[in-house]
């Protein structure tokens, strides 16, 4: 991950003596398992550039974790985006400029505008191409996106969904970097540590002069903040006037149970939300909100997440099943659905798997809790993987893909759905995955996709293709489904798939 300041015009040389270091003198630490570098590229009174380059250690960011046992560690480039942990770099490398204290020599010029060109990424981020131009347009700044050419020697993609952002703007240095600062958490939308009060008042501090004003900055707070208490705190303060800190804001928010906050965020987790106003609004659907102005009081309705309606189609349709003593949930994550598949009358068994041992231990720990409640079959888990074949899952009645065809590689599909027809041999296979053409619907980028995970995503006539191949190549009845609001000519933002082995190879 990489950020590239360069400064031209008058007085450019002042960057190195506001960043506090010596175009001289090597930058080279390690610090939060990974290398970090800082170095001019071009210094001279008029032009400067300077990039900062961090390159995470994979192994050492799990190391002592609870994570590092967790397979999936194996094959994830989450750490190698410009997200909030790239911010940590940036405010021990730069954090003399970020918080305007050089010298007392250069402190005048910690107010000098610069004329900027900076860029920096990758980033991962499922905002449309149009969202993440305005966001910074707004500031003032012009902006361009750039994608990497890629070649792979199988059909897969020829451009990243990674992007190089630039920027180019009149700023001061110290203005620009907390613009940064604030940005590219948002863009990413990815935190690596817990979130407590101390985020609202780092928003505010690195906010202030530019945020309060921003057109979108429900959006950005909202990205950064995440969870509604500290949402409605930040803006109380924004609404509360100064001369009056005591004043009441408003607007009244009833008193939400912690129990059903969790609840909702949990179910928010696996929304495909094109961005944190969705897992915002869903959240708020569990709530009473009450805006009050005058005599008049508006009450929302409580909302139903896609996830929630994914979970009620599957259900729905195993109940309707005949033969279901016997159930697999393949990439179970943390178990939400399959704690739900013990209370259907008639199942007898039901086997979560997933290859992450923390998404696993968590499901654990909500199986647990189902513990003497009648009526109820506790699900037993296990580490597994659809790459490799569990003799013990052969044969069950029901096998679930709930959103996980997505997350493997297109070219390594085909052994997998071997595996699972010619091997396993469940009466009833249900697969669920995204409608690619219902992303326009979300005002997404063409090139996005709705989890930073998902290796493709299938439009309609694609999803049938390929479902109706498997039907025929193995003894399997086919039916399609739609979960979610239809809209014509977009179709269902969910599509399933059912597939019934044929009556009369189950009594041969």
């Amino acid at each position: 991950m990489f950020l590239t300041i360069k400064a031209t015009g008058e007085g450019a040389g002042m960057i190195s003596h506001l960043l506090a270091k010596n175009p001289n003198n090597l930058y080279d630490r390690h610090e939060k398992e990974a290398r970090v570098r800082l170095v001019y590229t071009i210094f001279t009174p008029s032009e400067v550039e300077v990039v900062l380059f961090a390159t995470p250690d994979p192994v050492e960011l799990v190391k002592g974790s609870p994570s590092s046992y967790d397979i999936t560690q194996y094959i994830n480039d989450r750490e190698f985006v410009a997200s909030s942990l790239f911010c940590s770099y940036i405010r021990s490398a730069l954090g003399t400029a970020l918080n305007g204290k050089p010298k007392e020599d250069y402190k005048p010029w910690v107010s000098h505008l610069f004329e900027l060109d900076i860029s920096f990424g990758p980033i991962a981020s499922r905002l449309s191409d149009h969202v993440v131009e305005e966001l910074f347009t707004t500031l003032g700044y012009e902006v361009a996106l750039e994608r990497g050419e890629i070649s792979y020697n199988f059909d897969l993609k020829s451009k990243s969904t990674a992007r190089t952002i630039r920027l180019r703007g009149q700023k001061t240095l110290q203005q620009a970097l907390r613009q940064l600062f604030v940005m590219i958490p948002i863009l990413d939308d990815y935190k690596h540590y817990f979130m407590g009060e101390d985020e609202l008042d780092k928003i505010k501090r690195y906010g202030e002069g530019w945020l309060e004003s921003h057109p979108m900055r429900g959006l950005i707070v909202k990205r950064a903040l995440r969870f509604s208490h500290l949402i409605e705190q930040f803006e109380r303060s924004m609404t509360t006037p100064k001369n009056f800190p005591d004043a009441a804001p408003s607007f009244v928010v009833e008193a939400v149970e912690v129990a059903e906050v969790v609840e909702a965020l949990e179910a928010v987790e696996a929304v495909e939300a094109i961005d944190a106003i969705d897992a915002i609004d869903a959240i708020d659907g569990v709530k009473a909100v009450k805006a009050v102005d005058g005599n008049e009081t508006e009450r929302k309705q409580p909302k139903v997440s896609l996830n929630e309606l994914r979970y009620q189609a599957i259900l729905r349709e195993i109940g309707a099943l005949q033969d279901k003593r016997t159930i697999v949930d393949f990439g179970s994550g943390e178990g939400k659905l399959a704690a739900r598949l013990g209370w259907i009358p008639g199942v007898e068994e039901i086997l979560a798997v997933e290859p992450s041992s923390v998404a696993q231990i968590r499901g654990m720990a909500r199986f647990k809790k189902l513990e003497g409640h009648q009526g109820v079959v506790i699900p037993k888990s296990l580490i597994g993987s659809l790459f490799y074949f569990d003799e013990s899952l052969r044969g069950k009645n029901v096998m679930i893909l709930c959103e996980v065809i997505e997350h493997i590689d297109a070219h390594r599909l085909e052994r997998v759905m071997e595996t699972i027809f010619a091997e396993y041999r469940p009466g009833t296979l249900l697969i669920t995955t995204p409608n690619r053409e219902y992303n326009q619907v979300y005002e997404m980028d063409p090139a996005d996709m709705r989890h930073s995970d998902h290796r493709f995503e299938w439009a309609r006539e694609q999803f049938q293709y390929w479902c109706g191949k498997w039907a025929e190549l193995y003894p399997y009845s086919l039916e399609l489904k739609g979960i979610g609001e239809a809209i014509e000519g977009f179709g269902h933002p969910t599509q399933m798939a059912v597939f019934a082995r044929r009556e009369e190879l189950k009594k041969a």
